[in-house]
Order: structure tokens, then C-alpha cells, then sequence
């Protein structure tokens, strides 16, 4: 079985208590089968930061892109992003997005800062990593608007209605699934990704965040993994091992790589 986590924050993990190192974290993913990861960034400089310990692997690809929740670390420099992101390591540009949940008061700041990751995104032909929250309309508004469908993309974690699902889905996206999935309380999710045709979907951790159920209370990493896709699959009515393929396949095509 060949597993990929498509989403985590390698950068955010407890390296202190839980592991070594990053190779570490690889290694315990591996042994589970999880053997690509993809490191989302959320801050240019946490990018730069994170960029010399990951470089050396062939097993984990990059995300370049500020978060909504992060703009006020730093002014967003869209030179920097443009040349950082340039990099053959960063297969995406992202995480970026809208969150009204967290912070409402600042919206024209987000929508303008992610306006300009999707022109990014299309400048280089790399697929964009979206994080939407309490933002549905606004969030379709700016993708459609600045040609989102053009370089492609996902909405990572996924926990929206069925109406955006589709949205997303007849632009040619993906939906990535997470260890809410898991979750006792996520039953409208489950629903929705029943209806997401499993040639768009993919699977994620979002660690440190979210671990699913048995670990629910932990902090996440990669090797979690393989409990979304077991969960998922069986939602699907699918092996684990059929689905895993399936999901890898997906991200090959969306990140434009080979991983396996």
C-alpha cells in the first residue's frame, strides 16, 4: 500500500517530546505505509525557515503560501512568494484562503492577499492549497473571478456543504479529507464526501491538528494517515488498498509529480 498525507505541517510538530527529528517523523509515516508527504507552508519566512531541514528528502514535497490567519506576522511580499514558490521542490502554492471564523474584521486584506496567491498560482502553473472557513461565497467569488480553474487546485480539510463540494468539483478541483472524517459529530461530512466521486479525493492529516479517532486528544503526524484513508475507503465501500492507490493517483495528477 502506498499511502500519501497531502497535507501537514511538518514545521509544527513536537520535536521535543514525540520525535527526533523530521526523519524521524518520515520514518514512522513509512512504517505505515505513508510514504510521500506534502509540508504546507503558512508564512513565507516559517517557509524559508523550514526549507533546509526538508530539502534533502525525496519523499516529501512543499507548499509555498500564506494563511489567512497568519497575514499579520508579517506584510505579504508577493515578489518573495513569487520566488520562493519558483522552487522544482514546491508543487503548490499554499496554504492560503479566506477565514472569517478567526478573524472577520480584516476580510478586504484577506481577500486581497489571496487574490494575488491565485494570480500565483496561475503565473506559475502550480495548483493552490485552499483553507476556507465561515467564507464559502467569498472563497468561490475570488477563484472564479481571478481563474482558479486555470492552475487547479484543492480545498484541504474539507468541511462544507455538498453545494460547494460540487462547486469546487465542476472547476476541476479536489477535496481533501481529513480526521474529522473520523469524528462522531462529522456526520453531514461523511455525507458529502459519499457523493465526491473518489477519482477527487484526497487525504490529509493538517498535523499537528486533527488527529483522527483512535488518537483523537494527540497531537497528529503523517503516519495518522493511514486512519483517514481506512475510514474513507470504507465509506467509498472500497479496500483501503484501492483507495490508497486511487488517492495517490490524484495527487500525482493535481501536484503534476511522481511519487511512487
Amino acid at each position: 500500500m502506498f499511502i500519501v498525507d497531502s497535507h501537514c505541517h511538518l514545521d509544527a510538530l513536537d520535536y521535543e517530546n514525540l520525535h527526533k527529528n523530521v526523519a524521524d517523523v518520515v520514518a514512522k509515516a513509512a512504517q505505515r505505509e505513508v510514504k510521500h508527504l506534502l509540508a504546507v507552508g503558512v508564512t513565507l519566512s516559517r517557509f524559508e525557515q523550514m526549507y533546509p531541514s526538508l530539502r534533502g528528502f525525496d519523499n516529501v514535497s512543499l507548499a509555498c503560501g500564506v494563511h489567512p490567519l497568519d497575514l499579520e506576522d508579517e506584510a505579504f511580499d508577493p515578489e518573495r512568494l513569487l520566488r520562493l514558490a519558483a522552487d522544482d521542490k514546491v508543487v503548490a502554492i499554499g496554504e492560503t484562503g479566506l477565514d472569517y471564523y478567526y478573524s472577520a474584521e480584516n476580510k478586504a486584506v484577506q481577500q486581497a492577499v489571496f487574490a494575488q496567491q491565485i494570480e500565483i498560482a496561475n503565473q506559475l502553473n502550480k495548483p493552490l492549497i485552499v483553507h476556507t472557513r465561515c467564507a464559502r461565497d467569498d472563497t468561490l467569488a475570488l477563484l472564479k473571478a481571478h481563474q482558479a480553474q486555470k492552475c487547479g487546485g484543492v480545498l484541504h480539510c474539507f468541511t462544507e456543504n455538498w453545494e460547494m463540494a460540487k462547486q469546487a468539483l465542476d472547476m476541476g478541483w479536489y477535496i481533501s479529507i481529513s480526521g474529522i472524517i473520523t469524528f462522531k459529530n462529522a456526520q453531514a461530512l461523511r455525507d458529502v464526501v459519499r457523493k465526491v466521486p473518489s477519482d477527487r479525493l484526497l487525504v490529509e492529516t493538517d498535523s499537528p491538528y486533527l488527529a483522527p479517532v483512535p488518537y483523537r486528544g494527540k497531537q497528529n503526524q503523517p503516519a495518522y494517515v493511514r486512519e483517514v484513508c481506512e475510514y474513507t475507503a470504507s465509506l467509498k465501500g472500497l479496500s483501503a488498498e484501492a483507495f490508497a492507490q486511487i488517492t495517490t493517483q490524484n495527487f500525482e495528477r493535481l501536484f503534476k509529480i511522481n511519487v511512487q
